[in-house]
């Protein structure tokens, strides 16, 4: 795609060919998909080093959401993908905006929702 030299690309989309147009429908039958939903947190790091284990004991493959953190404006944006979590703050909480936290977690069909759902929101 080129920006800003006016070519029109997107004019003729319906007539170019996609990787999609030789397959079959497919569902994504192998994935499990659940949000995980839990009161603001007292610190972030400790979230960080539960989801660590979490992800590799039950062969999560992604983690993603916000979390509400205690005494905090922010929301805390969680992203992890395989072994790797990362988390920063990227904006207030907006008027209307619960203040509590949300993660989807995604991994092969058969997750434990139940263990998952306590060893992330286990405060020991």
């Amino acid at each position: 795609m080129l920006l800003g030299l006016a070519a029109a690309a997107e004019d003729d989309l319906d007539s170019r060919p996609s990787h999609h147009d030789d397959e079959d429908e497919h569902d994504h039958d192998d994935f499990e998909t659940f949000s995980l939903d839990f009161a603001a947190v007292p610190e972030p790091q400790a979230l960080v080093a539960r989801l660590e284990p979490v992800i590799a004991a039950h062969d999560i493959l992604r983690i993603k959401g916000f979390v509400a953190v205690e005494g905090k404006t922010m929301r805390l944006v969680v992203q992890a993908v395989g072994g790797r979590v990362q988390h920063y703050y990227d904006r207030d909480w907006q008027p209307g905006e619960g203040h509590t936290s949300r993660l989807v977690v995604i991994g092969q069909q058969g997750l434990d929702q139940a263990a998952i759902s306590a060893a992330i929101t286990d405060r020991n």
